[in-house]
């Protein structure tokens, strides 16, 4: 229920900054007089789609330390977490990146890493996964979201994110007034759009939502293997990435948080294939015995 709440508090607040800004900006009157102003239609659909993209960048570590409850290790009070933040410093050194932020928290299987950069980032890994993995297994895991950092995988789905969204706030404007310009051929009388174009217009960012999530969705699946290969370049050896994979498979993961599911370790599997942000293990494990 947090994360529900929370989720929906920081969207609710994205849109009204977004709002504002359109207004001042004046792009969010492209509906004129003489039809439907493109150019600026498209601006608008930038400044939300793009937008909304990087303020949940700019949000992302301070979201996934509330959505989680991860605790920034500032002086390790354990032997583990002793261990986690000398791992983490190793592998980032190896993979010539500042040292990230390490956090822990309390859940069952699972890791992600976050952040608005590379010079600004978050690790966090589960109790749970710290209890069920080796150490090497456990490092595996590391080196993945470490190799997630290195990749620029945030800013990568980022970008990626604003261009779909963008799309779908112009194309659904776009379909809604045509619907609505073909219902009002014959109305002489009122000017402007009507009940037709607010309804298209939503039931098409629906539906163009989906399909960009569909995009979004694999693009993610193709980072992943790429921090898989980037996790065992950096552990010298696919080997206990494939162990991590492998235990992994035989754990009970919990989902991560929508905005933090695609740097995961794990989670994040949609109802069909096409929506899953991850692939599946066995062919990640696969692909990793292809190197």
């Amino acid at each position: 229920m947090k994360r529900v709440l929370l989720f929906l508090a920081t969207n609710l607040a994205v849109m009204l900054v977004l709002s504002v800004v359109t207004s001042l900006l004046g792009v969010n009157r492209f509906l004129t007089a003489n039809g439907l102003n493109l150019g600026m239609l498209l601006a608008f659909a930038g400044v939300i789609g793009f937008g909304g993209a990087f303020i949940s960048l700019l949000m992302s570590k301070m979201m996934a330390k509330w959505s989680t409850g991860a605790r920034v290790i500032e002086s390790p009070s354990s032997s583990t977490e002793v261990w986690l933040v000398d791992t983490v410093a190793r592998l980032a050194k190896r993979a010539n990146l500042p040292m990230p932020e390490v956090a822990i928290y309390d859940g069952e299987p699972n890791a992600f890493a976050t952040g608005a950069s590379k010079n600004s980032s978050l690790v966090a890994v589960s109790t749970g996964l710290l209890q069920s993995m080796t150490r090497e297994e456990a490092e595996a895991v590391l080196a993945h979201e470490v190799a997630h950092i290195a990749n620029g995988d945030m800013v990568t789905l980022t970008l990626i994110q604003g261009v779909v969204n963008t799309f779908v706030v112009f194309l659904s404007r776009v379909v809604g007034y045509a619907v609505d310009s073909f219902l009002r051929r014959n109305d002489q009388e009122n000017s402007g759009p009507g009940i037709g174009y607010m309804v298209t217009s939503m039931i098409c960012e629906v539906v163009f939502g989906i399909l960009a999530s569909m995009i979004v969705a694999y693009f993610s699946r193709q980072r992943e293997f790429r921090a898989d290969a980037g996790a065992a370049q950096l552990m010298g050896s696919v080997t206990p990435m494939q162990n991590a994979l492998r235990r992994l498979g035989n754990l009970h993961t919990e989902p991560l948080p929508q905005n933090m599911a695609a740097s995961g370790i794990a989670g994040g599997q949609g109802w069909m294939a096409l929506f899953s942000t991850h692939p599946p293990l066995e062919e990640r494990i696969s692909a990793l015995g292809r190197r």
